[in-house]
């Protein structure tokens, strides 16, 4: 807990009689008690300042989202930091490491693909909520494929011909939550027994590696605003192309950015209270903001992911470009839970040996 410093006047005991020490007792417990109930927190206790722990693309200033935290922090005394703790594969593993002694108090943005090892490794203190959704899918280059008279892939099987050798770039599935979503996709749609051929078969046809969707995307992602990569096709969300367009310089009014919807799969994220935190009441208002409509309605344009919010009123470019796919492939959670780390490791083995 952060306490207010409060300074007080030196006083010369020396002069002090006994009247004068029990009034001034008095006096000094009348002050701490005022501004203890002047600092906002619940019940007249000291500010409470709370730590939000948050995967790397979660914004820690300057953003509608931060204002929105703002605003829970002036109405209920409760301050609010956010803590990035890097991809959501390695904030889940943090966690996990760390359960019971959490770096914070909330944690936002485990997914539907890594909630069993969130859950099973004990980092919640009750039920997560969910708190947005979206879909992870092969997102391409358009103008790069036009200048090369090359459709672009629409399927997973696609991106096995040779057309598109060497054009991919996706996620490690151990350290990225879109690129266990992806291979969860390729799970889904080759079957348990068939997922391992299709890998292989990738990486025949050149599929590059690397450990995030912040480097994928802005580094390797040849359609990305403002980067130089090379790679015209990426493992990214089908929420991708009205960020395109609503932060492109010079302005457009397309987006450069495609989404191959028949390759998406349905993401779920959850934010929690964590084990551990020293304040579990404040802990839950603040997980009960970030499911009010106040905090959804900026979820669309600052994370690019569907409010759970059912009173949010989606923004038109969200509307306009976001691509939602009619049939996103999924897998029971139940089914996740009991072969995830085999498939991490199977695919390790096919990919990285």
């Amino acid at each position: 807990m952060n306490g207010r410093a409060m300074n007080g006047r030196h006083m010369n005991r020396r002069h002090m009689n006994r009247r004068h020490l029990v009034l001034a007792v008095a006096m000094a417990t009348s002050l701490v008690a005022a501004g203890c109930s002047s600092d906002g927190g619940s019940d007249g206790a000291e500010k409470v300042a709370l730590t939000l722990v948050a995967y790397d693309s979660f914004p820690t200033k300057d953003t509608p989202l931060n204002d929105a935290l703002a605003e829970f922090t002036a109405d209920t005394g409760i301050d609010v930091s956010i803590v990035i703790a890097g991809d959501a594969g390695t904030m889940v593993t943090k966690a996990v490491l760390t359960a019971g002694n959490p770096e914070g108090d909330v944690l936002w943005g485990v997914d539907n693909t890594l909630l069993s090892a969130a859950t099973d490794g004990g980092i919640f203190d009750g039920a997560p909520a969910q708190v947005d959704f979206g879909d992870v899918c092969v997102n391409y280059d358009i103008a790069w494929f036009a200048e090369h008279g090359i459709d672009p892939p629409a399927t997973l099987d696609d991106l096995l011909l040779p057309e598109y050798n060497d054009l991919l770039v996706v996620q490690n599935p151990a350290t990225s939550s879109p690129g266990l979503a992806f291979l969860l996709a390729t799970v889904a749609n080759s079957g348990e027994d068939g997922w391992q051929q299709y890998w292989s078969a990738l990486r025949a046809n050149g599929v590059e590696v690397v450990d995030s969707w912040t480097t994928a995307y802005y580094e390797r992602f040849s359609g990305a605003g403002g980067s130089a990569g090379d790679k015209p096709l990426v493992v990214s969300y089908g929420s991708s192309p009205p960020f395109e367009v609503l932060f492109a310089d010079p302005p457009r009014t397309d987006s450069p950015t495609g989404v191959a919807a028949a390759t998406c799969f349905r993401q779920l994220e959850y934010a929690g209270t964590l084990r551990g935190t020293r304040h579990p009441v404040e802990a839950s208002r603040l997980l009960d903001f970030l499911v009010s409509e106040r905090f959804q309605r900026e979820l669309p344009l600052n994370l690019y992911v569907y409010p759970v919010n059912t009173d949010v009123v989606l923004p038109d470019a969200f509307t306009e470009y976001a691509v939602v796919p009619d049939d996103p492939f999924t897998l029971d959670p139940a089914t996740i839970a009991a072969n995830r780390e085999q498939w991490q490791d199977q695919w390790n083995e096919i990919v990285l040996r």
